[in-house]
């Protein structure tokens, strides 16, 4: 190991490989998914939560956390780690995304937000940002990026590009802590050529591991794929790649196909608040009236507490009276599936069979679907 954070493949199969990251708080296999606890939480779940599903690794947010508790408490309680009861890998954001959500004024020294909870002016630097995240702890913080909306026109794309690139050298230089990792940024939107440029830049500003942001916003998977393709033609291949922002199946399934590692996504927790189960036979509106008297479990062979204990009926009855329990047992579920999805990804990559079980699982869902629609 030569820093604080690497990476090493154990296996591969065609593009699609396998490996184990070491962080400061332990090894995370991959490819492997991080659920989003924007806030120093999993929406609905605790420590313990996470612990019996299998997550190896979480991530949490720099642009909320600063703001609320801020990060002079979060470091005066032990960190993130110690604030959370989570003795396992923390990965945060730089607050990049919010550059969607929330529409700062971007300048090319800074980010200027409305807070989004009180209104007030907030300034957010890649210094500040590598800053924040040292002070929270995080084994990977993230350099501060400029993402655009899908689609754009090219110059709008390219200059956040350029702006990236920056900025990543502004973060790097900003990084003081040598017990914890600053992971570099992707940038380009769906342009493949614009991709390779950014992939190739970031690469020789030297980072252990990258990302490639921007995505999963707007773009059709075929476009999605071509960028991605792009930037990991000029990424070293002893480096960790992190798509960001991607959750379903499909996208998860092609994207490791690819010889991407590292995920994350507010999808499979967001969907389980609005009712909604992941399932091998396609997603299920857990609403629908046919349910109502409906015995089974959502997936027989699920061992997740809401298929080993209660009915389709039951989890129904929850949502639809929109009682608390039954967000958290679709969330429970929801990353139950995409843990065993990743970790049988991980067993296929081994055996050299994953082009069969992409093939069977996107064979199932599609199936599923088509039924559902009749």
């Amino acid at each position: 190991m030569t820093g604080p954070v690497a990476w090493a493949a154990t296996a591969s199969d065609g593009p699609a490989r396998r490996g184990v990251m070491t962080t400061p708080h332990g090894d995370v296999e991959t490819p492997n998914f991080m659920a989003v606890g924007t806030r120093a939480t999993v929406k609905s779940l605790d420590s313990e939560d996470l612990d019996r599903l299998g997550a190896q690794i979480v991530l949490a947010n720099t642009y909320h956390l600063m703001l609320r508790p801020g990060e002079e408490v979060v470091a005066g309680l032990g960190e993130l780690h110690g604030f959370m009861a989570w003795k396992n890998p923390i990965l945060t954001d730089s607050g990049g995304y919010q550059v969607l959500s929330l529409h700062p004024v971007i300048t090319e020294d800074e980010l200027i937000f409305r807070s989004s909870y009180d209104g007030s002016r907030v300034v957010l630097t890649p210094e500040r940002s590598v800053e924040i995240q040292e002070a929270l702890g995080s084994d990977i913080a993230m350099v501060l990026d400029v993402p655009v909306r899908l689609p754009a026109s090219r110059p709008v794309v390219q200059r956040a590009m350029q702006q990236t690139l920056r900025w990543a050298e502004r973060s790097r230089a900003a990084k003081r802590r040598t017990d914890r990792a600053l992971f570099g940024i992707v940038q380009g939107g769906a342009d493949p050529e614009l991709r390779r440029i950014s992939a190739k830049e970031t690469a020789d500003i030297g980072f252990p591991g990258f990302a490639i942001g921007g995505l999963a916003i707007g773009e059709t998977a075929r476009a999605r794929g071509a960028a991605i393709d792009a930037a990991l033609e000029e990424l070293p291949e002893s480096a960790v790649r992190y798509v960001m922002g991607l959750g379903d199946t499909e996208g998860l399934l092609d994207a490791v196909g690819r010889g991407a590692d590292l995920f994350d996504c507010v999808l499979p927790t967001r969907l389980a608040r609005h009712g909604t189960a992941l399932s091998r036979l396609g997603d299920i509106s857990m609403k629908r009236s046919e349910w109502a008297n409906d015995p089974r479990p959502i997936e027989p062979d699920c061992p997740c507490v809401a298929c080993r204990r209660y009915s389709r009926g039951y989890i129904r009855h929850l949502v639809v009276t929109r009682e608390l329990l039954g967000g958290r047992l679709l969330t429970l579920h929801n990353l139950t599936y995409t843990y065993r999805l990743m970790e049988e990804m991980r067993l296929h990559i081994a055996s050299g069979s994953f082009a069969a079980f992409r093939e069977h699982v996107t064979g199932m869902r599609r199936q599923g679907l088509e039924r559902s629609a009749d």
